[in-house]
């Protein structure tokens, strides 16, 4: 078995997860980048993306969050996020809508503060239908609804 450290994922609400994990891969500001036992104490921002935790030599979790900040040490790798959901529970439609609706706001900004507030949108919107299109969401039923996901997880 390999080493493991320990995986802390809070947001302003509560603490998401915590749970030994062998990596931890980050969304972060300069790219991806792995996590394991013994790495490098630093200190990072986090992009809009996915996070994703390997236990036992595969990824057992993946987590969009919007962004935030990462404090690694030897033993620890706590991020801090604005938001975070599980990426099956990501709602595909939804998130190509909004998506869409984020492109018109950036489209109809009226002054710089509010183009650099709905580039923010979009950008989050954008690395959130990448996630559900890349790794999957809820299942859709045939009417068309979404199915419950197959485990639990929090949405803040």
């Amino acid at each position: 078995m390999a080493e493991r450290l320990e995986f802390e994922l809070v947001s302003p609400e509560q603490l998401l997860v915590s749970q030994p994990a062998e990596m931890v891969v980050i969304p972060g500001g300069e790219g991806y980048y792995g996590v394991l036992a013994g790495h490098i104490p630093m200190i990072t921002t986090v992009k809009p993306g996915v996070i994703e935790m390997y236990n036992e030599g595969h990824v057992t979790d993946r987590i969009f969050v919007t962004g935030g900040f990462t404090e690694v040490s030897q033993t620890r790798c706590t991020v801090l996020v604005d938001s975070a959901v599980k990426v099956r529970q990501i709602d595909r439609e939804k998130a190509e809508q909004d998506v869409r609706n984020f492109k018109e706001d950036v489209e109809d900004a009226t002054n710089e503060t509010e183009r650099e507030a709905a580039e923010a949108r979009l950008e989050i919107a954008r690395a959130r239908f990448e996630a559900v299109v890349r790794f999957g969401g809820p299942q859709q039923t045939p009417s068309g609804s979404t199915a419950p996901p197959s485990a639990g997880g929090s949405s803040h």
